[in-house]
């Protein structure tokens, strides 16, 4: 029987992330340390839509939402079942006059859902169900994270995917994949991970005004949206956390969180 499972912020990554042994060893490590889950509600930064909208519940194509990349991951494949129930349950947990639901059967799930999950669950046999985040308000989203907490006694493990930084108008492929990232991502990076060890929501909620470097870090927040999700899914029990990865790709940090 599938345990109570933890809720999780992970850096996605772009397509390219399928190259990097380092970071695929890692997302894989991580799931097979994680319960098996029933089932994975996703929250990705490349899904904004207001009301809050839950995408496909059975298996459509993918999202390839990305540009000038080589043909082949445009051919990448990931189909996972769809999550009828989860659905249901995220409804009830969830649909309000303040927090109204709305429905897009033939979305399917995008690269910051698909690329970290084909490597954490390769056999794509766990269904999954992608919601959109309605606003990219904190609080807001610290709020939907409290009220799907619920579904973790149930089995379902819910994702928040983003990236700890991510401005890619100051993106430097010169920097290769494990060069010293700028001052800028280290700082906001570090900021971060000591704030959640400390669990000072209010500063992370906070965090345009408090963190250093935050707006080089995050020009426009939807990276690090999700990982309010995350933690509301978690804030209310939270016992320990974990930077299950860190570290640096092309110079954005790729810190991913574990709220048990």
């Amino acid at each position: 029987m599938t345990g109570r499972m933890p809720s999780i912020y992970l850096s996605h990554g772009a397509p390219p992330l399928a190259d990097d042994p380092v970071w695929t060893r890692q997302l894989a490590e991580w799931s097979a340390g994680l319960p098996r889950p029933r089932s994975v509600l996703m929250v990705s930064a490349h899904w904004e839509e207001a009301p809050l909208t839950l995408g496909a519940t059975s298996t459509v194509p993918l999202i390839y939402d990305f540009w000038g990349f080589p043909q082949r991951f445009y051919q990448v494949r990931y189909e996972a079942p769809g999550a009828p129930e989860l659905a249901d349950d995220v409804r009830k947990l969830l649909c309000s006059p303040a927090i109204p639901v709305h429905d897009e059967p033939a979305r399917g799930l995008d690269h910051g859902a698909y690329v970290p999950l084909a490597e954490m669950y390769p056999e794509a046999d766990v269904p999954v169900l992608q919601v959109s985040m309605p606003t990219l308000d904190p609080s807001a989203l610290l709020e939907i994270g409290r009220r799907l907490a619920p579904l973790r006694d149930e089995g379902v493990l819910i994702v928040g995917s983003g990236f700890t930084t991510h401005n890619l108008s100051a993106f430097n492929p010169a920097l290769g994949s494990g060069g010293t990232p700028p001052t800028w991502s280290s700082e906001f990076d570090e900021w971060v991970d000591r704030t959640v060890a400390a669990h000072d929501v209010d500063a992370l909620l906070d965090f345009g005004h408090r963190a250093p470097a935050a707006r080089m870090a995050h020009p426009r927040t939807e990276h690090f949206a999700p990982l309010f999700v995350a933690l509301g899914a978690g804030v209310d029990d939270l016992r320990t956390q974990d930077a299950v990865i860190d570290g640096y790709w092309y110079g954005l940090a790729k810190r991913s969180f574990q709220f048990n």
